[in-house]
């Protein structure tokens, strides 16, 4: 890419808040029969997108899988759901991405339950470790928070929010910037609106650890902005604003 086209570039998404372009298609990935029907019969998101939508999501979600590398603990055997489930998580949440791989990750570890962790001593659901590139799930819990589609908790939207937030931090293309840019937008408004921030606490619409720090808060608002959008919007319309323009989310009825 030359220097020219990515100053434009960079330039033009900071103006409009998305890419110049979105999706370019050189070789298609396809699912597998089973796949592609989890894919249509367990993961809800998939079936507000319009018909063009659901074939670049077919293909970016077989492009992640083939991406990553699965692996199973605790004598846990990986199956298609486990793989198309996960990562069509990643896929929903990056989808307003050019660069969608999540390119910080390259491992995804799958445990039966909940899990003891020795860095500190405690048993985890869920973790995300940039510097081994690897994010962690427990599947009892993942499968969880997509039984209640509307209670703002979900484990595999919140570990991959902190996954996307730590990629884009790391590197340099285009729908990073938009998302770094964004999250300085954001924090800038809540830094300059003391009502907003007193609002937030006392609502209870999103859950205390979201105060904890920066990605905990990300990670939390991105919970309730996939999960109650129309609540979202009604209570925090300027966050939620913000949200979609860090996504780049405008589809699927958001």
């Amino acid at each position: 890419m030359s220097r020219f086209y990515r100053y434009f570039e960079q330039n033009y998404a900071l103006r409009n808040g998305k890419p110049y372009f979105l999706n370019l298609i050189l070789f298609r990935q396809k699912l597998s029969n089973d796949q592609l029907n989890i894919l249509r019969t367990k993961f809800s998101f998939f079936k507000k997108l319009n018909d063009k939508e659901k074939e670049i999501f077919k293909h970016r979600l077989a492009a992640f899988i083939k991406s990553k590398n699965f692996v199973a603990r605790e004598n846990l055997q990986i199956t298609d759901e486990m793989k198309v489930l996960i990562s069509a998580t990643a896929v929903m949440l990056t989808f307003g991405f050019r660069n969608y791989k999540i390119k910080i990750i390259d491992h995804i570890v799958v445990y039966p339950m909940a899990f003891y962790s020795y860095s500190n001593k405690v048993y985890h659901k869920g973790e995300t470790n940039p510097n081994l590139k690897t994010v962690v799930f427990s599947w009892e819990d993942f499968l969880q928070g997509y039984e209640i589609g509307n209670d703002n908790l979900n484990l595999g939207i919140h570990e991959f929010g902190h996954a996307i937030h730590l990629n884009a931090m790391s590197r340099g293309d285009v729908s990073s910037l938009i998302f770094i840019e964004g999250f300085k937008e954001l924090t800038t408004y809540l830094q300059n609106h003391q009502e907003i921030r007193q609002d937030l606490l006392q609502s209870k619409y999103f859950r205390a650890y979201a105060f904890t720090n920066q990605y905990e808060f990300f990670a939390v608002l991105l919970e309730n902005f996939i999960e109650t959008p129309r609540e979202f919007k009604s209570q925090f319309p300027h966050l939620y604003q913000y949200l979609k323009q860090m996504l780049n989310f405008n589809f699927g009825g958001y």
